[in-house]
Formats: C-alpha cells, structure tokens, sequence
C-alpha cells in the first residue's frame, strides 16, 4: 500500500512536469520505452535496486545507457528514483502515469479479446463504435483467446462487453437451466 502511494506521488510530479512543459506524450513514451528495457534485460533493474551497489555507479550506468535516447529530464527522474531507492516502482510508476495523462487527454484504454487476430479494418470499426459510445478517444489493447472461439469481448474500465460465441452460449445455457 505504501509503495503504491509513493509510485503515485512520483507520477503525479512527472505528470506535473510534463504539463507544463506540454510533453504529455513525449514522457509517456519515453516512460514506456524505459519500461521496456527494463523488462527486456531484469538484471539491470535488479542492479539498480541493489543496495549495496554505490548510487553514483548506478547513475553512471544511467547515464551511459540512456543518455541521448531519451531526455534529460527523463533521465534526471531515473536519477532521483536512484538516490531515493525507488527505482522498483518504475513499473507502477509508468502505469499510473499512463493513466494520468490517458485521462488528461480524453483517452480511454479498451482491452479487446479476440479468439484471432483482428483485421487493421475491424480494428478501426471497434475503436469507432467505441469513440461514439463513451464520446472519448480509444486506445485498443489488444488480446487473443481462443476459447472464445469467435467475437469480441471488450472491457473498458470497470464495463465488460461480451460479444463472443462463448458467451453467448454461456448465456443460452443459463437460459435454459433457468426454465427448468
């Protein structure tokens, strides 16, 4: 609990920052692409959370790797999660600073459940179906099930619609157990 509570203070300042610098997309796309270093080589981030490995070395490996990939003040804020032992939040850190700046901008995140692939099409069909119900922008997180075995089960916030072959034999089921 306290741990989110301190990630969430970190995103709101970075969330601050970028507002008033108007790069609420520049950060968040430079706080994913850190992210996903991270997950991609874990040993770093288990080096730079190591305690007994001197701060100044860990900045410096900062510095080295990021230096010109991305900004300054990004880099500044990696720094501070350093000297503050943070930089195991970063994960928790990006997400709610996505959700910050998601919200700030009038985007609201759909995760879409297919049993295959969706077409570029049906993409563009959700996301525009999706944009005239909530009157926002959507942003598609896209996954596959095949259990589902065909359709489309969509979840945005704390709304879940079911459009899928399993679901609506689900449902028939339950009908027809009710009328028994």
């Amino acid at each position: 609990m306290l741990n989110l509570q301190l990630a969430r203070k970190y995103s709101k300042a970075m969330f601050e920052i970028a507002q008033d610098e108007d790069k609420l997309d520049a950060y968040g796309k430079e706080l994913a692409s850190v992210k996903k270093d991270f997950a991609s080589a874990p040993q770093l981030k288990g080096y730079l959370a190591n305690p007994q490995i001197q701060r100044s070395d860990k900045k410096q490996l900062l510095g080295k790797l990021f230096k010109g990939e991305i900004s300054d003040t990004m880099l500044h804020f990696l720094c501070l999660l350093v000297d503050k032992r943070r930089i195991e939040l970063f994960d928790a850190i990006e997400e709610i600073y996505r959700a910050l700046s998601n919200e700030a901008r009038g985007i609201i995140v759909a995760d879409v459940t297919s049993a295959q692939p969706l077409a570029a099409a049906q993409q563009e069909s959700i996301k525009a179906k999706l944009s005239q119900v909530t009157g926002k922008t959507v942003e598609l997180r896209l996954h596959e099930d095949a259990s589902l075995i065909g359709g489309v089960v969509v979840r945005m916030g704390d709304k879940r619609i079911d459009g899928s072959v399993q679901g609506r034999l689900q449902k028939l089921t339950a009908e027809l157990l009710a009328n028994n």
